[in-house]
């Protein structure tokens, strides 16, 4: 009897505990090489996943232009594309996932570092790595296909004609939006308690949200969604348009990721409900 007693209680469930929020400023982590290694693989991450996309993109265009014998429905199309930035965020997230977290995205670091998941330090070395492996990627395309590449756009981020600055804004807010509230949900650490199979998978659902994003905006902006992928394609492309709309690129992801943050933070983990008890308690 004592031991079956003892095995109840040795699988009962157990209440959550939350990890502690990460520090705003860790300087501990300059002097680990952890901390080197996870940007190491931010930057090839995000140049491998810009090489692929961008490349994907102006092969695309190639194949459709009429004047050079190809064919209007020919390539892969709105879809190929959307699966190529898709399934790079799938596979490179599965890559970097216990190396660096696999964000890949200043966007998706930024939402992190508002819910307190990295340090100010490390998202912003998060970010530089991944602008810097951006311009790398884009850099590449260019030194192997520069005719292409200066023809077809080089892949850069615009705002479609026919629509507004606000259409393009919105586009980049809900589609960010849509990314980072999934990564919230596929990394949720009392989720991964839960369901022993969820980190395994988690790198699906967030290429997922990529293809289905690039679905709905490619018409629109082309896709930002990751202000690293735009810039880079604009450093490299270097023409007026893609500066000209740049913004679009970083200020709709940002407000989109830090709604994201807000809403899995406070809303469906209850953040706001919590402190407004401990509130209450203490008063």
């Amino acid at each position: 009897m004592a031991k079956d007693i003892e095995v109840g209680t040795e699988y009962a469930p157990k209440d959550y505990q939350d990890p502690p929020p990460a520090p705003l400023i860790d300087t501990e982590e300059l002097g680990k090489w952890s901390f080197y290694r996870a940007i190491i693989a931010e930057f090839i991450a995000t140049m491998l996943f810009l090489y692929i996309t961008v490349l994907t993109v102006i092969g695309y265009k190639s194949q459709i232009d009429t004047d050079h014998n190809g064919e209007q429905c020919g390539g892969v199309g709105i879809l190929g594309i959307a699966w190529a930035f898709g399934g790079m965020i799938f596979v490179l997230v599965y890559c970097t996932a216990g190396i660096s977290g696999g964000h890949i995205n200043p966007a998706v670091t930024f939402g992190l570092f508002l819910a307190r998941k990295v340090s100010l330090v490390r998202a912003i070395m998060y970010m530089l790595a991944q602008c810097l492996g951006a311009i790398c990627g884009c850099g590449l395309v260019k030194a192997f296909q520069k005719a292409y590449y200066v023809k077809y756009g080089g892949g850069a981020n615009m705002l479609n004609d026919g629509y507004s600055t606000g259409t393009g804004l919105g586009a980049e807010i809900i589609g960010t939006f849509v990314l980072v509230y999934t990564v919230f949900a596929a990394t949720d650490p009392k989720r991964n308690a839960r369901d022993s199979h969820v980190p395994v998978l988690a790198p699906l659902p967030i290429g997922f949200a990529v293809f289905m994003v690039h679905l709905a905006t490619i018409p629109v902006t082309g896709t930002g969604i990751n202000p690293a992928r735009s810039f880079g394609a604009a450093v490299i492309y270097g023409k007026d348009k893609a500066w000209d709309d740049q913004w679009i690129f970083w200020v709709g992801p940002f407000i989109g990721a830090a709604i994201a943050a807000f809403y899995h933070q406070f809303i469906l983990r209850a953040g706001a409900v919590k402190a407004l008890g401990s509130f209450r308690s203490n008063a």
